[in-house]
């Protein structure tokens, strides 16, 4: 996260608490899945792989498509504000295709991987040398980095590298909180919600000066 603007912080914050918003509203609809956090559907794809392939094809499915979704991102490549506020714009299209299906009945695999595919794409936001500067939906490399900015704040290397990587995670898990909450009221409304969020921040990206 080295070299972020506070307005590149701001929304990747936004999109981290989106992306747990949906993750939330993924994992209740396939009971138990996710649609950003693929080291859990690692771990579950793994555990499952014993027991029946079939069943470890499902997490394992909704992984290629966040892949998939990285791919589309990267060959964008979302360097311009114009190319970023696309990617972002795109992922809530993606988004809000899947809550025009949900009403027609319950979650299926493709949906979810429709849900996945938008969530990868949202990691390509920030690239440097091919690599993503700033972890907008996976917790882990967060929580990583955090706990090395704690390590340098005892050691007094850095007083400062601690807060965004608290931040993007307490982005990430606010974001999930209401999305089990947006959920009681039903996929279609909480996803709905989600993509129209993703959209005001397509906008403003587009709008907003380079920070």
């Amino acid at each position: 996260m080295q070299h972020v603007g506070r307005g590149a912080l701001a929304l990747s914050a936004g999109l981290a608490a989106v992306a747990g918003f949906v993750d939330a509203v993924g994992y209740l609809d396939t009971g138990g899945l996710f649609v950003s956090f693929m080291s859990g559907n690692s771990t579950q794809g793994a555990v499952d792989v014993p027991t029946s392939l079939a069943l470890a094809a499902v997490p394992l499915g909704l992984i290629a498509a966040f892949v998939s979704g990285v791919v589309v991102g990267g060959v964008v490549r979302p360097r311009s504000r114009r190319a970023q506020a696309g990617v972002i714009a795109g992922s809530a299209l993606a988004v809000g295709l899947v809550a025009l299906l949900a009403t027609a009945g319950p979650s299926t695999l493709w949906r979810a991987g429709l849900l996945a595919a938008a969530m990868g794409a949202l990691n390509t936001l920030f690239l440097a040398e091919d690599r993503a500067r700033v972890a907008i939906t996976y917790s882990t490399g967060t929580l990583v980095s955090l706990g090395l900015g704690l390590a340098a704040l005892l050691t007094g290397r850095s007083r400062t590298a601690w807060r965004r990587p608290l931040l993007l995670w307490a982005a990430l898990v606010a974001g999930a909180v209401l999305g089990a909450f947006a959920h009681r009221l039903g996929s279609p409304a909480a996803l709905v919600a989600a993509a129209a969020a993703m959209l005001v921040a397509a906008v403003v990206v587009r709008r907003a000066r380079r920070t």
